[in-house]
């Protein structure tokens, strides 16, 4: 390929615009504290990372470049990790893509993340988040060729546009509107229901152990119980979920 050199002119783009927008970020901005950290952070060599960003979600004017700032971490990451599988998880990230240049960046996203051995996942607690926003459909749904829903029962009256933008078969939609609707009482498991690109699905039940509940568990009653026991034990919260799944089988045993 011929390298060629590339000059950018003043006439490419409003330096005026730019400057009022980064204007914020400088010394003594409003934001003047966020860009200009002296410490490195060295993301490549981390196997788990969370951003956690609820502080940011509701500000208009951070949440997006904050987006933006995590998403191009993953994609530089994603490119020189070589023969490293990759996984990105977006959740309740409705706000930020819910754009024409965020819809456009997520399917780029989607597009370029196959070809260097990584996925993108994408998760939402309200089916409405879907129904409502045909950037998610073009975007999203199109480049997902694995579908996993919960149980949607509270949907059903409105699961035909559910079914409609998902692109969903008669089968899949009495499969999905099937699940948890006969589990056996006497056992902790809920179903799930997941789809391979139109070509295979099925309801699936999940169960777990009582340590693996209690420790992933979102309800806010079991958590504080987990906590309170661990606070008893010196902070120790792997022995508290221990002894809680041990007092648990013993109870249902009585």
């Amino acid at each position: 390929m011929e390298k060629r050199d590339i000059k950018v002119t003043l006439s490419d783009f409003n330096i005026n615009n730019l400057l009022t927008t980064l204007k914020q970020y400088y010394r003594g901005g409003r934001y003047d504290f966020l860009l200009n950290s002296d410490k490195n952070i060295d993301l490549l060599s981390k196997r788990f990372i969370v951003f956690e960003i609820d502080q940011v979600k509701d500000n208009k004017d951070l949440f997006p470049v904050v987006t933006i700032i995590i998403m191009e971490a993953f994609i530089n990451k994603m490119r020189r990790l070589k023969g490293i599988r990759k996984m990105i998880l977006i959740e309740e990230a409705w706000k930020a893509i819910a754009s024409a240049n965020m819809a456009d960046y997520i399917k780029y996203l989607y597009k370029t993340v196959r070809k260097y051995f990584g996925e993108a996942i994408v998760v939402t607690q309200e089916v409405d988040d879907i129904i409502q926003s045909p950037i998610v459909k073009e975007s999203i749904i199109n480049n997902s060729d694995c579908k996993i829903l919960l149980d949607q029962r509270k949907y059903m009256t409105k699961f035909d546009g559910i079914q409609a933008m998902l692109g969903l078969s008669e089968k899949e939609k009495s499969q999905i509107l099937s699940i948890n609707q006969n589990n056996d009482p006497n056992r902790l498991y809920k179903e799930v229901w997941i789809g391979l690109g139109g070509m295979q699905s099925a309801v699936y039940a999940t169960e777990v152990s009582m340590e693996e509940y209690l420790t992933y568990t979102t309800e806010e009653t079991e958590k504080v119980e987990v906590m309170n026991r661990a606070a008893q034990l010196g902070g120790d919260i792997e022995t508290a979920i221990r002894q809680l799944a041990i007092e648990k089988r013993n109870n249902k045993k009585k």
